[in-house]
């Protein structure tokens, strides 16, 4: 039955739904999207194993409704426990991945693209300030290394809960800078993941804007600096029936 799967598990199952029939081109439909971002609006920290209160490791028994939906005595990740920005691994195949960032609050994860991706993004606790921008043409071929970009989001202010938000390939931003006023968490859905051998690496840039052209920059592509690094934490929260025959091409 329905009510008796995870949050996490819904979104799993409608991400499969939506992105694995979509191998070979063409974006899913508008409805689709509606309503994978209805699922991620539904979802808490919570849902993927994460105590937002900032615990010692067990959920803040703060929500009633909290309580219904996680058993007690479960262990989950504290918010407090991140220090840099930290990756929770959920799910990845070669259509769709579904992780979690953690900020710790004043952590930038710098201007980066998401090429020939869609990708859907839930704030679970927070708040954290985004600029963005489009390219202004599309990439003949390959992997985009700099040129002009319209600016979508100039360090826009996003607090939880907000509305889930999404990007595509060509527009709602999908060259974005994202750094933690507090600390926070976003829930990110990737169709489909990055593959460098695939033509999607993930590429940082520098911009500059064009003080004779408001509005638009040039990005340049750059390494990351040193020390900048994210760390990985383990998936704690409810665990997934993955369904192998989804991915099976023969």
């Amino acid at each position: 039955m329905d009510g008796d799967r995870s949050e996490v598990q819904r979104l799993y199952d409608a991400c499969g739904a939506v992105f694995s029939p979509w191998r070979g081109g063409g974006l899913p439909t508008l409805t689709q999207i509606r309503w994978l971002q209805d699922i991620l609006d539904g979802m808490k920290a919570a849902d993927v194993g994460i105590d937002a209160g900032g615990g010692d490791g067990e959920r803040s028994s703060s929500s009633s409704s909290d309580d219904e939906r996680s058993p007690r005595g479960r262990r989950f990740l504290s918010a407090r426990a991140f220090t840099r920005i930290t990756y929770v691994h959920i799910h990845e195949c070669d259509d769709f991945s579904i992780g979690v960032f953690c900020f710790p609050a004043g952590a930038t994860l710098p201007l980066h693209d998401h090429p020939q991706m869609a990708v859907l993004s839930k704030l679970l606790y927070g708040s954290m300030r985004v600029s963005s921008y489009d390219w202004v043409t599309a990439p003949c071929s390959g992997p985009r290394k700099g040129g002009l970009a319209k600016v979508v989001a100039v360090d826009e202010l996003r607090e939880a809960p907000c509305k889930a938000s999404v990007l595509f390939p060509r527009s709602g931003g999908n060259i974005h800078a994202l750094t933690a006023v507090t600390p926070c968490a976003l829930l990110d859905v990737l169709a489909p993941p990055y593959a460098e051998d695939l033509g999607r690496p993930s590429t940082y840039f520098c911009d500059t804007p064009i003080p004779a052209l408001p509005g638009f920059a040039v990005l340049e592509e750059v390494r990351l600096p040193e020390d900048f690094r994210v760390v990985s934490a383990p998936y704690v929260g409810p665990e997934l029936a993955v369904d192998m025959d989804l991915y099976d091409d023969d």
